[in-house]
């Protein structure tokens, strides 16, 4: 059985970070394993957020366990600190994690802050020269290749190519329904070609977790023996049919269903 690793955080209302990841590594038939780097929990009044970083030394000793064992592909979330960035980067130099996807969560859902700049500078410099696929939002890819709010499928190439001259080999930059387009788009580039990923948008907000899943979703199919762009594409309608089975979780939020694919009888192709 093929065995994956996340590093990242736990979500403790269990639709984003390692819980939806380890949710959709199932539905993908790969062995799940995750490396918590901190706890994130909410205000039932308002549902702020708040992130308690795991101690760095403890965040190793998940890393050794894991890697021991072996991992056909990984991918990280929220890193939280720069010293766990900074022990990522060397984990994956160490264990030669050639398949890595590095999804740079830099805010949480519903909040626009972005949690620690710095971490941004690290990713960005540590993370990204070591990733096969990396899978920014429109927020994320602008703080990343510096080109600031990108609202049209031009500023996403631009940011693209300035992303994949900072040394990641793949990038997908996810428009999805934020983008101005009748579409619902996502754009990958290898280095070499534009590819656009298009699905109709769907009217729902019940979205939380969406990016934690198509990342997850990537790094289960290149465990499996895809490429990067048909891990890509398979990613998209597994985490298309996750937001559109979508269901109110409370009245501040709502998630995805991270097994719609194969429960409503789409079956993941490995």
């Amino acid at each position: 059985m093929k065995k994956t690793l996340t590093i990242a955080g736990s979500d403790s209302s269990g639709g984003a970070g390692q819980a939806a990841d380890l949710k959709t590594f199932q539905e993908h038939d790969v062995y799940g394993m995750t490396a918590l780097t901190c706890i994130v929990t909410m205000n039932p009044e308002g549902w702020h957020h708040h992130v308690t970083p795991i101690d760095t030394d403890l965040v190793e000793k998940q890393l050794d366990t894991i890697l021991s064992v072996g991992v056909d592909a990984a991918k990280s979330g929220m890193l939280g600190t720069v010293p766990i960035i900074e022990l990522a980067a060397r984990k994956i130099d160490e264990y030669k994690l050639y398949q890595y996807v590095l999804d740079p969560v830099m805010v949480c859902k519903g909040e626009d802050e972005v949690l620690q700049p710095e971490n941004t500078d690290a990713m960005r410099e540590l993370l990204l020269p070591r990733s096969l696929v990396t899978t920014p939002n429109l927020f994320e890819a602008g703080q990343l290749a510096g080109t600031g709010p990108i609202k049209t499928i031009g500023g996403m190439k631009e940011a693209a190519v300035k992303i994949h001259a900072l040394g990641a080999k793949n990038v997908v930059i996810k428009g999805g329904r934020a983008l101005d387009h009748e579409k619902a788009i996502d754009l990958f580039y290898d280095g070499e070609a534009f590819t656009l990923l298009e699905e109709d948008k769907i009217d729902s907000t019940y979205n939380h977790g969406a990016g934690c899943t198509f990342a997850a979703a990537i790094t289960a199919n290149l465990a499996q023996g895809k490429s990067a762009k048909e891990s890509v594409i398979a990613a998209k309608s597994f985490v298309t049919a996750a937001i559109k089975h979508g269901f109110e979780l409370n009245q501040y939020v709502g998630s995805v269903m991270h097994g719609a694919y194969t429960k409503y009888g789409l079956e993941v192709k490995n």
